[in-house]
């Protein structure tokens, strides 16, 4: 016979366990009309900024450039994420100052160089991840 607890004994299986009531109160829960006021008050520029900084982000953590390197490397995902990143920035270029548009073309070409080096199957010049928007990059 074995020490574990049955199911009808485990904590895990307890009442508050099965019931479906949400067990968040009122003061934890998101006040929306605060953080919609919060969104109006912040300028487009530093909205563009900022998903543009995520992009980034993401797209060297998919390309294995953290610390933990290949544990999160996935290609297919980097892909997507320089294309999005391409797009956002070929697309705002007018509405963004050279200021905040010059370091994001650049950390968008190390990261699309960064692509083409960490690829087994290189793609031809001018079809990498957002080559569509940028033309064809050289390292």
């Amino acid at each position: 016979m074995s020490d574990a607890p049955s199911p009808q004994q485990s904590p895990a299986f307890s009442e508050s366990a099965q019931s479906p009531q949400s067990e968040v109160s009122p003061q934890e829960s998101p006040d929306f009309d605060a953080m919609t006021r919060d969104i109006a008050e912040v300028p487009a520029v530093e909205v563009i900024v900022t998903v543009a900084v995520n992009l980034m982000s993401a797209a060297a953590v998919k390309l294995g450039l953290t610390e933990d390197g290949d544990d999160h490397k996935d290609l297919d995902e980097a892909r997507k994420l320089v294309h999005a990143l391409a797009g956002l920035l070929d697309a705002s270029t007018t509405e963004i100052s050279s200021f905040h548009a010059a370091p994001l073309r650049d950390g968008l070409k190390s990261l699309q160089l960064a692509f083409r080096e960490a690829s087994v199957v290189r793609d031809e010049p001018g079809q990498g991840p957002g080559e569509k928007y940028t033309g064809p990059v050289y390292g």
